[in-house]
């Protein structure tokens, strides 16, 4: 006992000394200066939100030059967009938006991104723009006010945003209205033109190259960077952020709906099975929780609920596979509605909607298929499964003897007068288990 107590200590001991160890030589300092760098590639959510957020926080204790976000994203949710400006806004170290690679865009909220950045830039064949606020994923808390006024707010409030944050920059406040009010977009020349973005960036060594010497401000003051030859350390998301952001997007939100639909309904229809009761309810809490993250319509959930409540009529009344087509039209034009009002980005592959329709409808037509012939067929078992079966006399029945009948023997009795050996004889009846027979008269039986 004391040895295992001495062994605690010493593992406790080792624990400490690691962890203080690693706060006293954060990442930077040990090996000279560096840059952290972040990768945000697509949509903008809560997952990502937390990621750059996390970045930002880190970044300051670490003692970086600055914190480069490498962007490429068509947009996302106005509320994580809000989060990660006013984080990059407030931020203690000098934060770099950074459009790449080649290709890449900074579209809808990658735009507020790029305007709160200490320094904006873009790579080659990138473009930035498209910041109308109608494909962001919000929704007027006052459900009675029309839709022509809730829009008309969303736009007024992101272009005093980002004239806020043009002025407060020294970028194009112009430029920033069109881009709102008219989802302008533009390429990163004449990005660099307008003075969007502060400069083009080959790659990433290039652009450390080019931002080495200049003075930002931030929360702390003013700061000259000094970037030209530091390492380049890359962040990546955490365990937690990696599976946010796979939940976030509607398409993986829609399978996992329809799992856990179908784990319930067997679950439902085998009960004690457990596994799949257990793997439906976690599948589908899941995919309710992917669409909180993306607001969907209500009416097309009502939709998928009915077309459910079809699939299963038609496996209780026999519809002959009626019920199941209108369930299958009711499904897809939910699962279109359900995430009609988002930008395309945040809406559900019409392909991933058909294939599903057709795997449902495909599941659900060959149960009901298989129950019709469950109970079109004769009986299988029992008493209904031996009357009037055929078979031969083993022994003589004078009244009592044994018959062949359907590959078993059996105790039988005569009904009819005694029966030879070899005789056919017709079962017409069961006495607990002996059956009960006659000579078989039929010569076609």
């Amino acid at each position: 006992m004391r040895r295992l107590r001495l062994a605690a200590i010493v593992l406790l001991a080792a624990v400490a000394a690691a962890s203080s160890a690693v706060w006293a030589a954060p990442p930077g300092q040990a090996d000279g200066p560096v840059v952290h760098r972040i990768t945000v590639d697509g949509v903008i959510g809560p997952a990502t939100a937390r990621f750059i957020l996390r970045a930002v926080r880190e970044a300051d204790p670490a003692g970086v030059e600055a914190l480069i976000i490498q962007m490429d994203t068509p947009g996302g949710l106005m509320r994580s967009m809000d989060e990660i400006t006013k984080a990059i806004l407030n931020a203690r170290v000098p934060v770099v938006v950074y459009v790449a690679p080649h290709g890449a865009r900074a579209a809808s909220a990658g735009v507020f991104i790029a305007y709160a950045a200490h320094i904006a830039a873009m790579a080659p064949a990138t473009r930035i723009g498209a910041a109308t606020p109608i494909a962001l994923g919000t929704r007027d808390e006052d459900e009675k006010e029309p839709d022509k006024a809730a829009i008309e707010k969303a736009i007024n409030d992101a272009v005093a945003n980002l004239r806020a944050m043009a002025r407060r920059r020294g970028r194009n406040a112009e430029w920033a209205e069109k881009a709102v009010r008219q989802a302008s977009s533009i390429t990163e020349e004449e990005a660099v033109r307008e003075r969007v973005v502060d400069l083009l960036a080959s790659d990433v060594h290039d652009l450390l190259r080019k931002i080495d010497g200049r003075t930002v401000e931030t929360d702390l003051g003013p700061k000259k960077l000094r970037t030209a030859g530091v390492r380049v350390l890359d962040r990546g998301m955490d365990l937690t952020e990696r599976f946010l952001f796979t939940l976030s997007d509607p398409n993986v939100g829609f399978i996992l709906m329809n799992i856990g639909i179908l784990g319930i309904m067997v679950e439902l229809y085998n009960p004690g099975a457990i596994l799949p009761g257990v793997v439906g309810g976690i599948a589908l809490i899941l995919g309710m929780a992917s669409f909180a993250i993306v607001q969907v319509n209500v009416a097309g959930l009502l939709l998928i609920a009915f077309a459910i409540l079809l699939f299963i009529a038609d496996l209780k009344v026999p519809g002959h596979g009626v019920l199941t087509a209108g369930g299958v039209i009711a499904f897809i034009i939910g699962a279109v509605l359900l995430t009609e009002h988002q930008a395309p980005f945040l809406q559900i592959s019409l392909r991933l909607i058909l294939t599903v329709a057709a795997l449902l409808a495909a599941f659900f037509l060959f149960a009901v298929g298989a129950g019709i012939r469950a109970q079109r067929a004769g009986p299988r078992s029992g008493q209904e499964r031996l009357t009037d079966a055929t078979g031969i006399a083993r022994s003589r029945l004078d009244p009592e003897g044994e018959v062949h009948v359907q590959g078993e023997m059996w105790s039988a009795i005569s009904v009819a007068g005694p029966i030879e050996a070899g005789q056919r004889v017709r079962v017409v009846g069961l006495d607990g288990l002996r059956l009960q027979v006659r000579p078989d008269t039929d010569p076609m039986g």
